[in-house]
């Protein structure tokens, strides 16, 4: 991982009220929809992703957090690659959760 990454992830804030999006009712469907396209471990075409970087569950996206909010948070729009982009909302919530530790909802 990068020092860019991991610094812009620790300048992240997670709200004071802290967030109510958790793995369960927020990341484990963008993630799989947007992201295991190309890193999943079995992802048939990973698209020129790595392939020691995947996002097979909560643990996996915790320790890619930096890189993941780098590349898709907010502001950041190189990932996931069209033709489609995420709305901007969803964007912002994903900063949010990842800022927040990505709370697992269990």
């Amino acid at each position: 991982m990068d020092c860019h990454a991991e610094d812009q992830f620790e300048d992240a804030l997670c709200p004071e009220e802290g967030t109510e999006l958790t793995y369960e009712n927020f990341g484990r469907a963008l993630i799989g929809s947007e992201c295991q396209t190309c890193h999943a471990t079995g992802a048939a075409d990973r698209r020129g992703a790595p392939s020691h970087v995947t996002f097979d569950d909560l643990e996996q996206v915790r320790e890619w957090a930096p890189r993941i909010y780098e590349r898709s948070a907010g502001a950041n729009v190189s990932m996931p690659p069209g033709p489609v982009d995420l709305e901007l909302e969803v964007r912002e919530d994903l900063e949010e959760w990842l800022a927040c530790g990505a709370p697992g909802g269990e």
